[in-house]
């Protein structure tokens, strides 16, 4: 279980970093979530508060949990293709940008959507 030090301290961060950074309809946010066992990612257009695109990895069963996360990357820059969305933010949502988060960011980036 996390300490409440360290959820505070997320939460500070990801208020901090939610000042600074807006998703448009053009230029989205991808916002990247990870629980202990998944994670999600979401293209979010905050103008209008609407969600384009979302995946996680709840279907996939097996596999390390560095590579389910840039499967999901791969999967969100696909589903972004098929809308014609090729330009995004990235919004690592309080969290450090290493491991699982840099895995969807890279999953991503391969997958062709830009930052």
């Amino acid at each position: 279980m996390k300490t409440p030090l360290k959820q505070a301290n997320r939460l500070r961060r990801r208020i901090r970093v939610r000042a600074k950074i807006r998703g448009t309809a053009k230029r989205p946010r991808l916002v990247v979530f990870r629980s202990l066992l998944h994670h999600y990612a979401q293209l979010i257009d905050d103008d209008k508060g609407v969600t384009l695109a979302n995946a996680s990895d709840l279907k996939e069963k097996k596999g390390r949990k560095s590579d389910k996360a840039r499967n999901i990357g791969l999967k969100i820059a696909e589903i972004a293709k098929e809308k014609k969305i090729t330009v995004c933010v990235f919004d690592r949502n309080g969290y450090r940008y290493h491991g699982r988060v840099k895995a969807i960011a890279e999953g991503a980036r391969e997958g062709g959507l830009q930052f």
